[in-house]
């Protein structure tokens, strides 16, 4: 164990997420999400039994979101036609991205299968157990200063 390091964090996903550079991608996806078919390029780590929110309250503790583009972060967006409304889940990302990057933090909201696309090209894809639908949510790293 470290000091300073969330122990959600394992050791595999502390290594992967430092060897990422700027301009790289991570997916922390829901249950539902392909994960591994997605990740055929990726590292795929699990964390099952945990959701989204602490996940990604743990990772943005420990990498900066990219400065240098408009939206370092990306949803799923809703398929038109579903009925599930705005995800509940979002506001909680909301508040997350807030307290870690408040200066930074705006959102692209992504058709499903352009997030599918951008999903295959992600270092890293962290596959949690989040049963809330469209849960998935893309970072990309910025620079450590």
């Amino acid at each position: 164990m470290l000091k300073g390091i969330p122990p959600i964090i394992s050791p595999d996903l502390l290594k992967a997420l430092a060897e990422m550079g700027h301009g790289d991608r991570l997916v922390i996806a829901d249950g539902n999400f392909p994960a591994e078919s997605m990740g055929k390029n990726s590292i795929v780590i699990r964390a099952d039994g945990h959701g989204v929110p602490e996940i990604l309250d743990a990772v943005l503790s420990l990498i900066p979101l990219d400065s240098y583009v408009e939206k370092p972060v990306a949803l799923m967006e809703v398929v038109p036609g579903d009925t599930c409304g705005t995800p509940e889940i979002w506001k909680t990302y909301q508040a997350l991205l807030k307290k870690h990057e408040p200066e930074h933090c705006d959102i692209e909201m992504t058709e499903r299968f352009a997030f599918y696309e951008k999903a295959k090209t992600a270092y890293l894809i962290i596959a949690t157990g989040e049963t809330a639908i469209y849960a998935n949510v893309m970072l990309q790293k910025g620079v450590v200063k």
